[in-house]
């Protein structure tokens, strides 16, 4: 390893890490890459309370793991196609169990249609330039068409200066920092399309009530407790006739095609700045279509707002609950679901071993994570090296649900783990493996 390289590399642990040798919570920001989120939702204006609904959704909080990479398109209208779900692989006796609850709740879609929507939604997104926006965007693409590595710059943490194209293409390190920034950041940058179905607990409750006791039991047996959770929910709407709602919530992931042919691609054909605009490479842009997402999973969530018929919310304020809470559980299931959108986490203590993660991020009794140490190769990239294996201690889970410290007050503040602690430091990143 050079002297470039060394130096580089204890650079890089001064800003990722931070030591601490005391058993204090760490106040101290920790700055690591993070994934990037465009979330989108499929406008549907013939259901209750649409208008409200999109509003909520447009003004959510992003969970903070994420950086914000919202552009325009935000809404998708809904179609024929869009309108319905796609199935999840089932066995035959879940698969039957679960249409039968589909039906009651009014959630179902011909087969034809459940089948193809994740596929027209990608198609909607690429034909709409919605992977093409995403790009301009980490490029900070201005109004004359020119291009900066201002906002790859700031969230890499490298030397602006640095990784001006002009200097990185012809210096060893500043290439070796494009395409650390092509790996770390742009290639993890990832499209949520939400659709979302509100059903009113009392009405549900008065559909399904003949069935409520077995299907909490039956749920339970096939390991879905979502759908106990929903039934124990509608059992409650029909004891208290109080307001509240069931959503369920069909979650479409897409992940931003960044490789080596891409990624030269934009740098030899499309990129021009500002002061020296190159109008053929500002037209080539403009005018292609090499820009694309490709499709990584759909997850179905359920959320549930506990109210009363004492409650003083409005309708819209429970709605309003209830969807980021449904954003945030469709997220927290296709982490755990999907392995390339799982997102790292740094330690924030190691007496106790604890990180802020919690029941938000789905984390349940017994997850276990691998803790990564950050180093670099012999070419400057950074690599994740595991040192172990932690896991999650029971009764010791944080509940940073959204209106928790409202709903389910509780002392804890962060989520604790066991497992060899003293090899760890506070800074260091963890990540869920199962």
């Amino acid at each position: 390893m050079n002297d470039l390289v060394k130096s580089t590399y204890v650079l890089l642990l001064l800003i990722f890490t931070v030591w601490t040798s005391n058993s204090q919570e760490t106040t101290m920001d920790i700055n690591y890459k993070r994934s990037s989120l465009h979330t989108v939702m499929i406008a549907d204006d013939t259901r209750e309370h649409s208008a409200a609904i999109q509003d909520i959704f447009i003004n959510a909080p992003l969970i903070d793991k994420f950086n914000n990479h919202m552009v325009a398109l935000r809404m998708i209208p809904k179609t024929d196609t869009l309108l319905s779900y796609t199935p999840q692989t089932e066995t035959p006796k879940k698969k039957s169990f679960m249409s039968k609850i589909s039906n009651d709740l009014n959630l179902g879609g011909n087969k034809e249609e459940k089948e193809f929507q994740h596929l027209a939604v990608l198609n909607y997104l690429n034909q709409n330039n919605s992977a093409k926006s995403m790009v301009a965007k980490w490029f900070n693409r201005s109004e004359s068409g020119g291009f900066n590595m201002d906002l790859i710059a700031e969230r890499g943490f490298y030397n602006a200066t640095d990784l001006d194209v002009k200097i990185a293409n012809n210096t060893e390190r500043g290439s070796a920092m494009l395409a650390d920034a092509g790996e770390a950041l742009i290639k993890n940058t990832f499209v949520i399309v939400n659709d979302f179905k509100y059903t009113n607990k009392e009405e549900v409750a008065k559909t399904t009530k003949g069935i409520l006791a077995s299907v909490s039991s039956a749920a339970s047996h096939y390991g879905n407790s979502d759908v106990a959770h929903i039934s124990d929910a509608t059992s409650e709407g029909v004891g208290i006739l109080g307001k509240g709602y069931i959503i369920k919530t069909r979650a479409h992931l897409y992940k931003l095609v960044w490789n080596e042919e891409v990624a030269s691609i934009f740098y030899n054909v499309f990129w021009t700045e500002d002061g020296d605009i190159d109008e053929e490479k500002k037209k080539a842009f403009d005018e292609t279509d090499v820009f694309k997402l490709e499709y990584i999973g759909t997850e179905t969530s359920w959320a549930d707002l506990q109210s009363t018929s004492l409650t003083t919310k409005t309708n819209e304020e429970l709605i309003g609950n209830a969807t980021i809470k449904a954003i945030d559980n469709v997220i927290a299931k296709l982490q755990r679901e999907h392995e390339v959108f799982r997102t790292k986490t740094p330690l924030i203590s190691t007496e106790p071993l604890a990180a802020k993660i919690g029941l938000k991020e789905g984390v349940e009794k017994g997850d276990k994570y691998e803790v990564l140490e950050q180093m670099l190769n012999e070419n400057g990239i950074v690599e994740y090296k595991r040192l172990g294996v932690i896991k999650v201690e029971k009764d010791l889970i944080w509940d940073n649900r959204y209106n928790a410290d409202e709903d389910n007050p509780s002392p804890i503040t962060y989520t604790t783990f066991s497992g060899g602690k003293k090899k760890y430091f506070a800074g260091m990143l963890i990540r869920q493996i199962n």
